[in-house]
């Protein structure tokens, strides 16, 4: 008869023990990212926070008063807009922001596309060349060219319009949108314009037909930045506008200002600059889509 073997000694599970230090590190370190995270996030919508609490306080509480919402809100200062300033409408600056904004996405939709068509599909003499020129025009400086193009159009008697403003969007001078067409349009495949010659079709047809709706993204892309920069644009409208008449709304907003410098109606300040931000907040929630798939399909290969 066969001795039964001892009983074998528990073994203590020690394995769990030696992953908590781990583990309270990993939520530490979590914890520590979180807190991080929204204190930047405090710090980024504090500014968002204080114009929208502002816009609802009286123009003398807004400088003299800590608090970040008004007790008691008032609609005084966005009813005031109706108004106006100086007896010109307030709407009247938002339809010509939007004149000038809209006219300079059309502007650079229809130049620079057909600028990029040219360098990414047609092969001709100098083309890499003039390319190299072209994106060699983002290194100058905005303010190099501010007056040589002034005394033109002054010469031109161009001074008061929107002709300076929106010229240059049809004449494809801004280079970082051609630049974007170009490297889109490279990526297509070669074989849908081999295909679109066989058929028949010349290059304007192969623009308009092929290239293009593949494009949508891009076209996209350049379009809502092209409408935030012309809706903020302020150097430009103030060098070439002088009606008020015609002033755009980051121009309208100087209005808001009295002689001395001092901002005499700070409500209606900044109630207009809230009411500006929503054109530019719709233009980019409507066409958002098509500018996260320019960015999904721009790294891929036709």
């Amino acid at each position: 008869m066969s001795a039964a073997a001892p009983p074998t000694a528990a073994r203590p599970t020690t394995a769990p023990v030696a992953h908590r230090p781990a583990a309270t590190r990993r939520r530490a370190g979590s914890l520590v990212w979180h807190l991080g995270s929204l204190l930047v996030l405090a710090v980024v919508l504090y500014p968002v926070l204080w114009v929208i609490g502002s816009s609802f306080k009286p123009s003398k509480d807004i400088l003299g008063s800590l608090e970040l919402f008004p007790a008691k809100p008032v609609m005084d200062n966005f009813t005031g807009l109706a108004d106006g300033i100086a007896d010109v409408s307030i709407w009247s600056f938002f339809q010509n922001s939007l004149f000038y904004a809209l006219g300079a996405v059309a502007g650079v939709l229809i130049s620079c596309s057909l600028t990029a068509y040219a360098f990414a599909k047609i092969r001709f003499a100098g083309r890499n060349l003039l390319f190299t020129l072209m994106i060699g025009t983002l290194l100058l400086p905005y303010h190099v060219l501010l007056i040589p193009q002034y005394v033109m159009f002054q010469k031109m008697e161009l001074i008061n319009t929107y002709v300076p403003l929106l010229l240059g969007k049809y004449l494809a001078t801004e280079a970082f949108f051609v630049f974007l067409m170009v490297q889109f349009m490279r990526n297509l495949p070669r074989e849908l314009d081999e295909a679109a010659r066989l058929d028949g079709c010349g290059h304007l047809r192969i623009y308009w037909s092929v290239v293009l709706p593949l494009c949508r993204p891009a076209l996209i892309t350049s379009a809502i930045f092209t409408f935030i920069n012309a809706w903020n644009d302020f150097m430009g409208p103030l060098i070439y506008l002088n009606e008020p008449g015609k002033y755009t709304v980051s121009l309208g907003l100087t209005m808001f200002r009295d002689s001395d410098g001092l901002a005499s109606n700070y409500g209606g300040l900044i109630a207009m600059s809230l009411v500006a931000l929503l054109p530019v907040l719709l233009f980019f929630l409507a066409f958002q889509r098509y500018l996260i798939d320019g960015m999904a399909t721009s790294g891929l290969k036709g």
